[in-house]
């Protein structure tokens, strides 16, 4: 990624975290990052914690060293998105499939347009990356992304609702938020990401 190392490594830690709570969810009965998933079962139910943690974690290491390695597995992984989007089901758990397949489009994207990146930095110093129509395409995708994640994240209930909410209610609002504020992170690293391109 080009730009201060500070800003990559925050964001390689903010997309393991978010993964590594992803992962933690897998081992819950029913668990998921996305509600998309509330309508599966099996399989299904963990379907958006695997693509969730795998996201996050090649955001992690694409951040920390950029090249073409990167893009394969996220073009396989975006054509499988993509195909299991077109399958009949659930429009919630299609539309978490479709937007892990433009997600990992984008990675699979920005790997391949940055995989020069660090060795002519000093020759091409302040020239972008990639094509900056499919850039800005995607920038304006995930930019609105994140803010429709973070106004569903202000709609989260507190604690304290009225009406004697139990500890059970209580921990799924939790939890609920905290999912909701992993697919935000995950949408402003991946901004953040096609901004630096």
């Amino acid at each position: 990624m080009h730009g201060p190392a500070l800003v990559t490594w925050l964001l390689a830690a903010l997309a393991v975290g978010s993964s590594l709570y992803c992962l933690a969810r897998l081992r819950g009965p029913g668990l998921s990052c996305g509600a998309h998933a509330a309508a599966g079962r099996g399989r299904a139910a963990h379907e958006p914690n695997v693509a969730e943690a795998l996201m996050g974690l090649g955001m992690a290491g694409m951040a920390l060293q950029p090249g073409t390695l990167w893009g394969w597995p996220f073009a396989l992984l975006a054509a499988a998105q993509v195909l299991a989007a077109l399958r009949p089901g659930s429009p919630a758990l299609r539309a978490h499939r479709l937007h892990h397949g433009i997600g990992a489009l984008a990675m699979a994207y920005m790997a391949l347009a940055m995989a020069d990146g660090p060795a002519h930095e000093h020759a091409h110093h302040g020239t972008p990356s990639g094509l900056p129509l499919l850039t800005g395409a995607l920038l304006l995708y995930f930019g609105c992304y994140a803010l429709w994640s973070g106004s569903r994240l202000l709609s989260v209930p507190g604690a304290a609702v009225p009406g004697g909410t139990t500890a059970t209610g209580t921990a799924t609002a939790a939890a609920d938020g905290v999912s909701r504020a992993c697919r935000l992170a995950m949408g402003v690293g991946m901004f953040a990401m096609l901004l630096s391109m």
